[in-house]
């Protein structure tokens, strides 16, 4: 009688810790939340041309698929019923690039370029930092590159560090914060601007071009 009441006993178990999965998996639970291409008040002078912009580079925390925030105690925290809707780097590349297309007339393309002429410039932005504090304010924070993609002319290496107030303590609330966010970075980087250097170059010479000399 022993041996056939453990087999039973086991296999109740097993339904039911089935069963508690199946509760605490409900996809209805879980909330997606997208990176919207924010809305560009006003136009500034194009300054980039063509640029081909490469995939933004974010902290781990910022490239998962859940969405993070910081706690008062300093730790950044996520919860799984709580996720970005599309691959981060990719949702952010995207809207970038759009922002400051729209932002400037340029034609700003998220890598790799589909386009038959080649970009004028190529353009990456790497964050430091993409986070909704515990204050309740969204900080984006990192640096920027533009070089010529002739391997001439100016190219920009310059910061930026822009916050955000968060209207709640809710995902929703972050995700319209990284909008806002990310068209206040679009502006600064089509007008080339922000703390950093401005690096001339000259294109290297053609190592089998004629002397002219002779």
């Amino acid at each position: 009688m022993t041996a056939m009441t453990h087999p039973r006993m086991f296999a109740a178990l097993a339904g039911i810790g089935l069963l508690a999965l199946a509760g605490c998996s409900n996809p209805e639970k879980t909330a997606r939340y997208l990176i919207d291409p924010p809305v560009t008040a006003g136009q500034v002078p194009n300054r980039l041309g063509t640029a081909e912009l490469k995939d933004v580079s974010l902290p781990e925390y910022a490239s998962g698929q859940e969405v993070a925030f910081q706690t008062e105690d300093g730790a950044v925290r996520s919860n799984p019923d709580n996720l970005w809707a599309d691959n981060p780097q990719r949702g952010f590349t995207l809207a970038l690039a759009r922002a400051i297309s729209d932002a400037s007339g340029a034609t700003v393309i998220g890598e790799p370029w589909p386009l038959g002429e080649p970009p004028q410039r190529t353009l990456e932005v790497r964050v430091e930092r993409a986070l909704t504090q515990a204050n309740n304010v969204y900080r984006l924070s990192g640096r920027y590159f533009v070089s010529d993609s002739k391997g001439g002319g100016t190219n920009h290496a310059r910061s930026f560090d822009i916050s955000v107030p968060v209207g709640s303590e809710t995902p929703g609330a972050t995700s319209v914060a990284v909008s806002q966010a990310i068209a206040q970075l679009a502006v600064q980087i089509a007008t080339l601007s922000g703390p950093g250097r401005t690096i001339a170059t000259q294109t290297p010479a053609d190592p089998f071009g004629l002397d002219p000399l002779f």
